[in-house]
């Protein structure tokens, strides 16, 4: 899954002391939610959500168990590709990690807040971030140097082209 993490300019939210208020503008902030008004129409509020239900009432009320589909299912009353769907963006941030455990004679898959731990989990989501920060800077470097070595070429001398109506007016002008 390609790591994927919205960067935007924002202050930091430490003055709001409203948990729930500091979670749903962090999860906007870094794509997880969308953006817009409290208010979404058919939806309701973002904090009735299941997005934001996801995080705060299931991965959030303890962030070192592991969560399974059917259980993430039940207590969300949606169905299952709805949760893999919200799932797999919160691993696009790093923010979670899959746990196998044993249930019903077969291994299967929990997710979890990475390490348990909400600062930890973002520790890694950071070090993603400059990781991609970085090879997007060698990149821009790469381009810099093509586009100095395209410098040094000469520019290919090209006729402008008027366009349809400025050649009918120059046209006018010359056959006076």
């Amino acid at each position: 899954m390609p790591f994927e993490l919205a960067l935007r300019y924002s202050t930091p939210l430490t003055p709001v002391s409203d948990l729930d208020e500091v979670l749903r503008e962090f999860l906007r902030m870094v794509g997880y939610l969308p953006d817009g008004e409290e208010g979404r129409g058919s939806e309701g509020p973002i904090s009735q959500s299941l997005a934001f239900r996801l995080v705060r009432e299931c991965l959030l009320r303890d962030p070192s168990r592991p969560w399974y589909a059917d259980e993430l299912t039940a207590v969300l009353h949606t169905s299952k590709p709805t949760v893999y769907r919200h799932i797999n963006k919160l691993k696009a941030l790093d923010l979670l990690e899959e746990v196998v455990g044993m249930g019903e004679g077969k291994g299967r898959k929990g997710y979890r807040i990475r390490y348990g731990n909400m600062a930890r989990a973002w520790d890694f989501t950071e070090a993603n971030a400059q990781n991609a920060l970085r090879r997007y800077r060698e990149t821009v470097n790469h381009l810099q140097t093509l586009i100095e070595a395209a410098g040094a070429e000469p520019a290919p001398k090209v006729a402008p082209k008027l366009a349809p109506t400025v050649r009918a007016a120059v046209r006018e002008r010359g056959s006076r």
